[in-house]
């Protein structure tokens, strides 16, 4: 238990890092001045009270199993990432190790409990996510629209193209003929616009 102490001691003023203990009622045994001041809008003095007053009733599971597995293996240390009452109807994400304490005849006394608060590298993450998932919506579109280009639009306007040259091998006066090849020509800058497009599209 004295390394817990010592611990206790040197972050105890930390502005980075939370420090927490239970004892094996569920209750803080212990909480260090940047937890107390980080969640002051939930109590002005939480030992004694239950753990889970701070977070997310979802994430209470989470540290019952966190912590079943810290007395099963004492040797190691376990994550979990929770999310605690921000004071405003919300939650800040936080990530946590924990640890099993024992008394000096090694019975269980409690679990220690070292955090952070990742708020912002999970809403940079979200962020990242949203942005990938539209990434992939859109090049779904681009696939769509480079399809219908090169298969859909330009088959009829190569029916066209055909039929203006077998129209263009017909007898008709010279107003016809410079109709049938004006439409050609347009025809055939359309088709190289669509060309254009589609090789965009897969570059």
């Amino acid at each position: 238990m004295n390394y817990f102490s010592e611990t206790r001691k040197l972050l105890d003023n930390s502005i980075l890092y939370y420090i927490i203990t239970t004892g094996m009622d569920g209750n803080y045994s212990f909480i260090n001045e940047h937890y107390a001041k980080e969640f002051a809008h939930i109590s002005s003095n939480f030992v004694g009270q239950p753990y889970h007053i701070t977070m997310h009733p979802d994430d209470m599971q989470t540290c019952v199993e966190v912590s079943q597995k810290c007395f099963e293996n004492p040797d190691k240390l376990f994550p979990a990432t929770i999310r605690k009452h921000d004071g405003r109807g919300g939650y800040i994400y936080t990530q946590w190790e924990y640890k099993a304490m024992f008394d000096k005849n090694n019975d269980p006394a409690g679990i220690f409990c070292l955090g952070y608060d990742i708020t912002k590298y999970v809403s940079e993450e979200l962020e990242l996510q949203s942005a990938q998932k539209k990434l992939e919506q859109n090049s779904n579109i681009i696939e769509k629209i480079t399809f219908q280009q090169s298969h859909l639009v330009r088959s009829p306007l190569s029916n066209i193209i055909g039929l203006v040259q077998n129209l263009d091998k017909t007898s008709m006066d010279s107003n016809n003929r410079n109709i049938c090849d004006m439409i050609l020509e347009s025809a055939k800058q359309l088709d190289d616009v669509i060309k254009s497009i589609v090789t965009t599209a897969r570059t």
